[in-house]
């Protein structure tokens, strides 16, 4: 009896596993398998970016400013400024800590991160407080927070404007205020505007004018009576611009608010220090996102202060697109050439699958590798022989010998010349060896043959090698410490100054400027949004250019697509 019951049982094991066996035949398994990475990595990538997003882009939202009284070991004190972090602290790490421990706290202590600036009066500009330990917290509507060229944000309120050290009646100081602070911003975009433009061009002559006079020094020639009243006529624009920008610095220290920050302490704030000023306690949702869009188009359109802490990154910002921008003009020639000449005119043998083996291996060198070549063969030979034949005059500064654009461009340009020649090469592969042989039965030669049949419907592959080169060079950082980039650079690599793109100087870029804002800065707790609002940028301009280079191969794709079937 029991024998006959287990039977079936058996039997219907036994067809399960043989559905299960059908099953993981017919490969069905990695389907649902390879799904899952994909959908996990999809998953992973926008979860990266939405960090990234949120972290970044909350730091420029006009928070409440609160007045918050606490109890510490020096007594009772009040500060003003913005919440920044809430976090738990565990109870070991607090007892630990040193903490003041007279309030009986019951499970783990909760603490707060205040951004309550004011550095150069009452610094740290960040310091934390127990939750535990605070007495009263309110928002007053009168506070101010001045955004400021130098030493951070001031928190505070109102207690007088000043012109020239005389007080300045008004029944609405903080209208009035928003009206000084407007004509400063003016004067200073006037006072910029003379400083990079007018006096920097002449300075730009000078320099031209004291090379020209030194080249003929080396030539023995010592004529300078044109040299010398061309080098007057400049000093004497020069003069009268410096003392247009003289009176205009006067005009800016005409200002003064004095504040009263939170305890009572009075501070006294030039106005031309003043970058704006805002009160967030008493905007509405409407005005907060005014002032947000306007804060983050301050942030791609301005230079960097603080030693890159404050500010904007527009110089940076700037130099990655031109950086990128040369590189794939230089490396797409280079990179379409070579795969050419390997798969339509090389003879393929031993030699050719060398060379072969030698593209793929010098895609996975390491970055920092090209940085070291790139330093040695073209900074220090190729501009060093450019800087003795046409740059002697300049001796012993260096014009070329020194890490530049066009040096760092190059530089890329080596380090992602195999993906375009394997991209182009797997590209020329596809094209049927049919349509070049009808194009050169009809009478074309070899060069019309590549050039209007099979460059053009190789041009999908061409553009996913320079996708994929795009994509590497924009985030490279390490080979162009050594070829060009800087912390800061004073002038831009285009300028009004002929011959206008100025390929010998160095630059800013958005990978290099996350680095120094996140592991070399003198305020961490200030830089850290920085470093996830410029993340976000960087990687916001990599699905741009990629985006576009992907509908141009698609668009192509679907013209050739018949051709190619």
């Amino acid at each position: 009896m029991e024998t006959s019951e287990r039977l079936p049982q058996e039997r219907r094991l036994f067809r399960e596993r043989m559905n299960l066996g059908v099953w993981f035949k017919s490969g069905e398994p990695w389907i649902w398998l390879t799904a899952t990475a994909v959908g996990t990595s999809i998953v992973a990538v926008l979860g990266l970016i939405g960090i990234i997003a949120v972290k970044g882009l909350a730091h420029f939202w006009p928070s409440d400013v609160v007045t918050i009284d606490y109890e510490n070991e020096l007594g009772a004190q009040t500060i003003a400024g913005e919440i920044v972090q809430r976090e738990r602290v565990p109870r070991e790490q607090f007892e630990e800590s040193g903490a003041d421990q007279s309030i009986d706290v019951k499970g783990d202590p909760v603490r707060w991160m205040l951004k309550s600036g004011n550095r150069k009066v009452n610094a740290p500009d960040f310091r934390w407080i127990y939750e535990h330990t605070i007495t009263q917290q309110q928002k007053q509507r009168n506070l101010i927070v001045f955004e400021r060229l130098e030493w951070g944000n001031a928190y505070g309120s109102i207690l007088e404007l000043r012109e020239q050290g005389s007080v300045v009646p008004s029944e609405n100081s903080w209208k009035e205020l928003r009206k000084r602070i407007k004509r400063v911003v003016r004067l200073r975009r006037e006072a910029q505007s003379i400083q990079s433009g007018s006096i920097d061009r002449i300075n730009y002559k000078l320099e031209k004018l004291r090379l020209r006079q030194r080249g003929r020094e080396l030539r023995g020639n010592f004529e300078t009576a044109d040299i010398d009243e061309q080098r007057m006529n400049l000093n004497e624009e020069y003069v009268l611009h410096e003392r247009e920008l003289n009176d205009i610095n006067a005009q800016l220290d005409r200002d003064d608010v004095v504040i009263a920050i939170a305890g009572g302490t009075e501070s006294v704030i030039p106005l031309k220090s003043i970058v704006r000023a805002w009160q967030p306690n008493d905007m509405n949702v409407f005005t907060k996102f005014g002032h947000y869009c306007a804060s983050i188009w301050a942030f791609l359109s301005e230079g960097s202060r603080e030693a890159n802490t404050e500010g904007g990154v527009f110089p940076a910002l700037f130099g990655t697109v031109l950086m990128v921008m040369l590189m794939s003009i230089l490396v797409t020639p280079f990179g379409v050439v070579a795969a050419l000449y390997l798969r339509e005119y090389a003879r393929q043998g031993l030699i050719v699958r060398l060379i072969r083996i030698a593209v793929n291996n010098l895609a996975g060198v390491p970055s920092i590798v090209y940085g070291v070549f790139g330093l040695g063969f073209f900074v220090y030979i190729i501009g060093g022989g450019i800087d003795w034949i046409f740059f002697q005059s300049a001796h012993p500064a260096p014009t070329f010998g020194t890490p530049g654009l066009i040096w760092a461009s190059l530089t890329l340009a080596l380090l992602t010349v195999p993906v375009v020649i394997v991209s182009t090469e797997e590209g020329l592969t596809r094209i049927p060896k049919a349509l070049r042989e009808g194009s050169l039965a009809l009478g074309a030669t070899k060069a019309e043959t590549l050039f209007k049949v099979v460059l053009p419907m190789a041009s999908p592959s061409i553009l996913t090698g320079i996708i994929l080169a795009i994509a590497r060079a924009a985030g490279e950082v390490a080979p162009l410490m050594l070829v060009g980039v800087v912390k800061l650079a004073p002038t831009l690599a285009i300028d009004g100054n002929f011959p206008f793109l100025h390929l010998d100087r160095k630059f800013m870029h958005l990978g290099f400027h996350i680095y120094d804002v996140g592991f070399q800065s003198p305020n961490v707790d200030a830089a850290r949004p920085l470093v996830f609002a410029t993340a976000l940028l960087l990687v916001l301009i990599v699905i741009v250019l990629n985006l576009t280079a992907i509908t141009l191969r698609n668009r192509l794709e679907a013209r050739y697509r018949e051709a190619l079937n």
